[in-house]
């Protein structure tokens, strides 16, 4: 018993000072983004796959149970703590010595798998897009451009009685076509490395709807998360989103613009579908807060297979708008993605639109001025 004593707390001090190394190495991020982008292409990237292949073995997300089970290993840690300390002063300061080791030790693998992709060169640099100036006319001219791939589309997928289009294949076959369009934007651009992995679908996903979480990104275990509640053509975006984290790119605004890329290297109808009324819907958003007349025609002027895609959609989440969880979700996300530098918090997913109009304008989809 006494040798397994003395084992923790050296175990707790190694923790501890790779906590103060990952410290040094997150300031390093923050200060120089050509070491973030090498770092986050090498060490993270090998860490990510690491984490990725092992947990891929599992057919759950070990991620989701960990949060499922966290209620009782709450309980278990309170009534361990009691146990063990039983006021003393010394056993409760070396019980709290380990906890904050474990506290740390997440920390780490924050910071040595996802936290580079934060600090790193913005993928319109990468990408060579002039992202600045983009102005009212060319949102509207893309959008435009948007609206008519997205009729086009929409003629060659199929809907269900209630208006909401169907995916007509598994979870597990979406993954495969997702990692090949995957492998082939990653030949054709070299912005990230790809390899396999599994994305997990939640067992818990009405529990995800009420939070308004679409899919998440677990850095600890490496897994890519789907909510399989949501509505069919929201699934491909969400889950090719996903899968741009696992890859390294941690910005929410360049995981969609990635996501929406991606999707388009399909050869998958219903995939480019997802991904281009995925992307149409965010630009909408964008015109409805400048210019609701236009936002108008626009909602005229798109297919009747969208429209009806658009009111089963509303139904859906008219069923989980309003919520405390949401609520909760919502403060949490915002405030973590503000700490990671995005000023703008969960509004940084919509910025996705300044990538999509730069691209469309380096693609000549849209006049030049």
């Amino acid at each position: 018993m006494k040798k397994n004593c003395k084992r923790f707390p050296v175990v707790a001090v190694i923790i501890y000072g790779l906590t103060l190394l990952s410290v040094g190495l997150y300031i390093a991020f923050r200060l120089n983004a050509s070491f973030a982008d090498t770092f986050n292409a090498t060490v993270s990237q090998f860490l990510r796959h690491v984490l990725a292949k092992c947990t891929s073995i599992l057919p759950f997300s070990l991620a989701e149970w960990i949060i499922l089970c966290f209620p009782i290993l709450l309980i278990a840690l309170i009534y361990g703590a009691i146990k063990y300390t039983k006021g003393s002063f010394k056993r409760m300061f070396s019980f709290l010595f380990r906890l904050f080791a474990a506290v740390g030790l997440v920390f780490c693998l924050f910071v040595w798998t996802f936290a580079p992709g934060y600090a790193a060169t913005g993928i319109d640099e990468k990408l060579d897009l002039e992202r600045k100036g983009v102005s009212e006319t060319d949102l509207l001219r893309a959008t435009l451009t948007l609206t008519e791939e997205v009729n086009a589309l929409s003629k060659e997928v199929s809907s269900l009685k209630n208006g909401s289009t169907y995916m007509p294949y598994s979870i597990a076959e979406l993954n495969e076509k997702l990692l090949t369009a995957y492998e082939d934007f990653a030949n054709d651009t070299e912005i990230l490395t790809t390899y396999y992995s599994k994305v997990k679908p939640v067992f818990a996903s009405k529990f995800l709807s009420y939070s308004h979480v679409t899919g998440i990104y677990a850095f600890p275990t490496g897994e890519a998360n789907i909510n399989v509640d949501f509505p069919d053509y929201t699934i491909p975006y969400t889950m090719a989103h996903e899968l741009a984290h696992q890859r390294g790119i941690a910005r929410e605004d360049e995981a969609n613009f990635v996501a929406y890329l991606v999707c388009m290297k399909s050869d998958d109808v219903y995939i480019r579908y997802s991904a281009t009324l995925s992307l149409w819907e965010y630009m909408m958003n964008a015109i409805y807060t400048t210019n609701q007349e236009v936002h108008s025609m626009f909602c005229k002027i798109i297919s009747k297979t969208v429209q009806d895609e658009e009111a089963a959609y509303a139904k859906f989440y008219s069923q989980y708008a309003d919520n405390a969880l949401a609520d909760v979700n919502d403060f949490v996300n915002d405030t973590y993605l503000k700490s990671q530098g995005a000023e703008e918090g969960n509004r940084s997913y919509n910025l996705v639109v300044d990538l999509a109009v730069a691209y469309f304008k380096s693609e000549g989809k849209i006049p030049v001025r």
